[in-house]
C-alpha cells in the first residue's frame, strides 16, 4: 500500500501567479470593502465636522538695525541671539499681550456657539449638544465671577490659538493666529502683534524710568509712542511706518486676510483616505488569509498534504440557484470526480473504498450518494454504497431510505447480508447502517467485517463506504483495514489544516493506502471572465 510523509509538503513549491493574489483579494473582498467604506465613511465624517480655520501671520524683528535710532534705544543693549528670541516669543504669549488685545477685540463678549457661524449643519447639532450638556453639568457664579470667568476664558482661548515660532539663524520669529473668519484671524493677529510692541516698550519705560526720571524726554516721548499705539490698537492695517514703531520689536509684515483654509483641500483629503482605505483593506485582506488555518483551494490541500488530488465539489449554494445551467455545471464536477476515481479503481485494482474526514459535516453522505449514482448510472458499473456510520448514519435519508436493518445487523449475524441490500436500479445498491447496542469499534474490528467486503467484492465493481470522521472516534481507522483504499473529503473553509494532519497521522502510520483528497465546498471567488484572461 503506498504511504505519505507530512514532511514532504514542504518540498512541494510552486510558483504564485496573479491568480493567486486576485484568488485571495476576491475571497476576502468583504474584508476589503469593509475597510474602503469604513475608512472613506470616517474621513468624510471627520471632514463634514471639521470646521474650516483660517491662520494669518505677523512676522516681527528682534533689536532692528535704524539708520536713524531713537534716543531711548541706545540704553538699551543690542546684544540677541537666538535663546533671547525664544524668550521674546513666549513673551508674545504673555498674560499681559494677550489681555491687552482681548480688551481691544472684545474677546469676552464672543458667544459660545460662535463656530456655528462657520461650521456644517452636523456639527452645529453637536456644537448644540455639547452646550446643553455643559449647562446641566455647569456650576451657578455671581454676575461679576462669571464677567471674570469668560475674560479668562477668552484670553485663555486665544492663548490656544497663537502660535510663536522663532526663524532659525535670525533675529526673527513669526506670531500666527487661527481662526473661523479669516478676517478675525489677521485682525486678531495685527492685535497681538501691536499689543507685544506696547507691552515690550512699557518695559523699556520702567527701566529707562528708573535711570532717568519721569521728566526725562526719553521718557515722555515713550510714554507718548505707548498711548499713540494703544488708540491705534485695532484690527485694521496701518501704514508700515506706523506698524513698525520705533520699539526693539519691531512688526516687519502685518497680517493679510488668509485666502485658503489650513490643512489640505478636502478633495485631497478624500482622495488620500481612499488610497489608505484600499491600502488597508489590501493588507487586512491578505493578513486574514494568512491568519485563516482552513484549506480554501487544491493547491494548499496538495502543498500541505503532499496527497494527490482527486478533484472538487462546488458548494451547491454557490453553483446551483434554480438555473438549469448552474446545476449541469454542478453535476459536471461530479462527473469529473467520477471518471477520476474509477480510474484509479481500475488501475490500482481496488474496489472497497472508504470515504471519511477529519470532522463531521463536510458533506461524506453527498459525495458517497453522488459519486455512486454517477458510477452506476452513467458509467454502467455496479456500485454498492454502504453507510458503516453506525454513530450518525445519514446516506439512507439521501437515498430516501428506512434505517431498518442493515451494515451493523449483518456484522452482529442478526441479518443476511442479501436481505439488507436495496436495489436502487440502474446498477445501484446500497445498505443502511442499521442499528446496535455494541461499541462501533469494536464492531468493525471484527472479522465478520472482512468477510463482509470479501463478499461484497466479487459482486460489485465499486464498494463506497461512508463512515464516521477521524476526529472524534476510531471507527475509520479501523475500517480503514479493511478496505482497499481511503478518500479524505476535505471541507473549503472549515477543515483544519494542523487538525487534518493530526488525524491523518494514524492513518500514515498504518501504511493506509490513500487514494486521494477530495475538496468539497469550494467556491470561485474570481469572476470568470477576469479568471479566463489571467
Amino acid at each position: 500500500m503506498e504511504s505519505f510523509n507530512f514532511s514532504e509538503a514542504s518540498a512541494h513549491t510552486s510558483f504564485v501567479t496573479l491568480r493567486d493574489y486576485l484568488r485571495v483579494l476576491f475571497r476576502q473582498k468583504a474584508v476589503v470593502l469593509t475597510a474602503i467604506f469604513t475608512v472613506l465613511i470616517t474621513v468624510f465624517i471627520s471632514l463634514t465636522l471639521k470646521t474650516p480655520v483660517y491662520e494669518a501671520q505677523v512676522k516681527m524683528l528682534i533689536s532692528a538695525a535704524k539708520l536713524v535710532q531713537a534716543p531711548y534705544s541706545r540704553d538699551i543693549p543690542g546684544n540677541r541671539n537666538d535663546q533671547e528670541a525664544l524668550t521674546q516669543s513666549e513673551i508674545a504669549k504673555s498674560a499681559p499681550v494677550l489681555e491687552r488685545a482681548v480688551r481691544a477685540l472684545g474677546l469676552k463678549q464672543k458667544p459660545e456657539d460662535y463656530e456655528k457661524r462657520y461650521a456644517s449643519p452636523i456639527k452645529c447639532k453637536l456644537i448644540d449638544f455639547m452646550l446643553r450638556l455643559k449647562k446641566t453639568q455647569g456650576v451657578r457664579y455671581t454676575p461679576k465671577q462669571q464677567q471674570l470667568l469668560a475674560f479668562r476664558g477668552a484670553v485663555e482661548d486665544l492663548r490656544k490659538r497663537i502660535k510663536v515660532e522663532p526663524i532659525r539663524a535670525t533675529n526673527l520669529f513669526t506670531i500666527s493666529v487661527q481662526d473661523f473668519d479669516p478676517i478675525g484671524a489677521a485682525a486678531i493677529v495685527n492685535v497681538v502683534s501691536r499689543s507685544y510692541v506696547i507691552f515690550d516698550q512699557e518695559q523699556q519705560l520702567a527701566d529707562l524710568a528708573l535711570k532717568y526720571g519721569d521728566k526725562h524726554p526719553t521718557i515722555i516721548q515713550l510714554k507718548d509712542n505707548i498711548d499713540k499705539m494703544a488708540k491705534r490698537l485695532r484690527g485694521n492695517p496701518l501704514s508700515n511706518i506706523e506698524a513698525i514703531g520705533p520699539a526693539t520689536v519691531k512688526i516687519i509684515e502685518q497680517a493679510r486676510v488668509p485666502l485658503q483654509p489650513t490643512g489640505p483641500r478636502k478633495l485631497i483629503v478624500m482622495a488620500l483616505g481612499l488610497f489608505m482605505s484600499i491600502f488597508l483593506g489590501l493588507m487586512l485582506a491578505f493578513v486574514f488569509e494568512y491568519m485563516d488555518p482552513t484549506f480554501k483551494s487544491p493547491r494548499e490541500v496538495e502543498a500541505e498534504l503532499a496527497l494527490p488530488f482527486l478533484g472538487s465539489i462546488p458548494r451547491q449554494g454557490f453553483m446551483a440557484k434554480l438555473t438549469a445551467k448552474k446545476k449541469s455545471a454542478y453535476a459536471h464536477y461530479y462527473q469529473m470526480l467520477a471518471d477520476e476515481l474509477y480510474l484509479l479503481v481500475k488501475d490500482r485494482k481496488v474496489k472497497t473504498i472508504l470515504v471519511t474526514s477529519s470532522s463531521t459535516k463536510e458533506g461524506i453522505s453527498a459525495v458517497v450518494a453522488n459519486l455512486g449514482a454517477l458510477l452506476s448510472q452513467k458509467a454502467g458499473h455496479r456500485v454498492l454504497l454502504v453507510d458503516a456510520n453506525l454513530r450518525h448514519p445519514g446516506l439512507h435519508k439521501l437515498l430516501k431510505i428506512e434505517n431498518t436493518a442493515g451494515w451493523a445487523e449483518v456484522i452482529e449475524g442478526k441479518a443476511a447480508l442479501k436481505d439488507v441490500i436495496h436495489d436502487q436500479g440502474q446498477n445501484l445498491h446500497m445498505i443502511t447502517a442499521g442499528t446496535t447496542g455494541l461499541n462501533p469499534v469494536i464492531l468493525l474490528d471484527s472479522g465478520k467485517v472482512k468477510e463482509l467486503l470479501e463478499e461484497v467484492r466479487k459482486e460489485y465493481e465499486v464498494v463506497l463506504m461512508d463512515c464516521s470522521d477521524l476526529t472524534g472516534f476510531k471507527d475509520a481507522l479501523v475500517l480503514s483495514a479493511h478496505t482497499d483504499a481511503t478518500v479524505v473529503v476535505v471541507s473549503e473553509g472549515f477543515t483544519r489544516r494542523q487538525i487534518l494532519k493530526i488525524t491523518l497521522r494514524p492513518l500514515v502510520e498504518r501504511k493506509v493506502n490513500i487514494l486521494g483528497v477530495v475538496l468539497n465546498n469550494r467556491t470561485f471567488p474570481i469572476p470568470k471572465f477576469i479568471y479566463e484572461r489571467v
